[in-house]
């Protein structure tokens, strides 16, 4: 991993880390420029060699890029496009990608939208696919969201392939999180088992920047800059009342990487609070002591919560929303209600402003930094599908794009490495753990 972005360590690697192909490729792509790149081309997994385990050899990824040959010919391609889960800055920029990829480069005409996620393929739902073409995709990169729209939960694999076996569907491109590879997979499952040529190749999508294997998500640069512009907000309500104090809560249900790299970015905040590193909120080392430690000394106070921090500190309960996560409970309602609580028994008058910009930072269009990385995955998936590879995750890893095969990202989710020099930093700039050792 980058050195800014430390996780826990990686999850154990698949025995196999060879990417599938349909078959083999015969027809010359046609690219009139740029180098091929030869399936040879792989990059090391580990790029420290401190890390390879002891005994072992150093696994590699295939490299991704136009190859010399592809498998399909691209005047009787057909492509399918699905996004699925939560929305993210940089969606439409890979529709885009991909779009522009296969028919100016690879001159497939048909490229198909599937509507509001997997409810798509399933007919009783009524939404119609849509009409992808360089014309309709011209402009989207403009706005954020994603212009087929998306949608969470299950359905039925079967009448998924089935969908795809009517439509004659070559190249299905896959936009989406963790529970959406675990789909991809068994979508892959059901096709080999027919013994259908569909290529089904997985751009993966997070704003918590949370799959493990990748090293930074699309838009998860965006969701900083715009997490910072709350940052911003919450410092100046904060400096503009004595003991006020800016809360700002961002997306992150298992991983604070967006709470933590926005700290990072502004070092405005004094207390970054993440699921990974668990709190108390009372007593002489509890964070409401903290708090006010914090205030005597400065008279202000900003703090930045990752949706899934304190957990431990609610009740549990056993809801579940339509991709199987378990609900999470409101901490920063807790932290408004007894931060209050607290100062008044201290005598401490204060004002708190919270700010939520969840929805804000997950919607905006995508920053030049992730529109390039947007338009590079879409390429590359592109090249993928066309080469007649399957059940792969285009990706970037140790500053190259590779291959990887759909099993490396389906257990489990990257998390911040509490040891890690990356999160010291963290408390270095906010200082917090000044006020918590009292």
């Amino acid at each position: 991993m980058p050195q800014e972005m430390t996780c826990l360590p990686l999850p154990a690697l698949p025995d196999d880390l060879s990417i599938p192909v349909l078959g083999t490729a015969k027809i010359p792509s046609g690219l009139r420029y740029g180098h091929f790149v030869p399936d040879g081309s792989s990059v090391f997994v580990f790029a420290n060699a401190a890390d390879v385990p002891p005994g072992g050899c150093n696994p590699t990824l295939q490299m991704a890029g136009p190859r010399e040959r592809i498998y399909f010919d691209p005047a009787k391609t057909h492509c399918a496009i699905v996004t699925c889960g939560g929305l993210c800055p940089g969606i439409n920029d890979v529709i885009r990608a991909i779009v522009l990829e296969a028919h100016h480069n690879y001159g497939v005409h048909s490229v198909m939208g599937i509507r509001y996620g997997l409810e798509g393929f399933i007919a009783e739902h009524g939404h119609e696919p849509m009409e992808l073409t360089p014309a309709s995709v011209s402009s989207i990169h403009e706005f954020g969201g994603t212009i087929l729209g998306s949608s969470r939960g299950p359905q039925s694999v079967e009448r998924i392939v089935d969908f795809l076996e009517r439509r004659n569907i070559s190249c299905l491109f896959v936009i989406g999180g963790d529970g959406t590879m675990r789909a991809a997979a068994k979508i892959t499952e059901e096709i080999e088992k027919r013994r259908v040529k569909i290529s089904v190749v997985c751009i993966p999508k997070t704003i918590d920047n949370d799959i493990n294997f990748v090293a930074q998500t699309f838009g998860f640069d965006t969701a900083v800059e715009q997490a910072t512009l709350a940052i911003r907000c919450a410092h100046t309500e904060a400096l503009g009342a004595p003991n006020g104090i800016g809360l700002v809560k961002v997306m992150g249900r298992e991983a604070g990487f967006i709470a933590a790299q926005s700290s990072l970015a502004l070092r405005d905040v004094d207390f970054v609070l993440v699921p990974e590193d668990p709190f108390e909120l009372y007593g002489e080392n509890g964070f409401l002591a903290a708090l006010t430690r914090r205030l005597r000394l400065r008279r202000h106070a900003v703090i930045m919560l990752a949706e899934g921090a304190g957990q431990h500190l609610l009740q549990a309960t056993d809801e579940r929303d339509a991709s199987g996560n378990v609900r999470l409970g409101d901490i920063a309602a807790l932290l408004i209600q007894e931060i209050d609580a607290h100062m008044a028994r201290e005598g401490i008058e204060h004002t708190l402003k919270y700010i939520d910009p969840s929805y804000m930072v997950r919607s905006v269009p995508a920053n030049p930094n992730d529109c390039i990385y947007c338009s590079f995955l879409g390429q590359n998936a592109v090249h993928a599908a066309m080469a007649g590879k399957t059940a792969l995750v285009v990706s970037k890893w140790n500053g190259y794009y590779v291959h990887m095969p759909l099993s490396m990202l389906t257990h489990g989710r990257k998390r911040i490495d509490v040891t890690s020099n990356y999160w010291s930093s963290v408390l270095q700039s906010t200082g917090q753990y000044v006020y918590f050792q009292g």
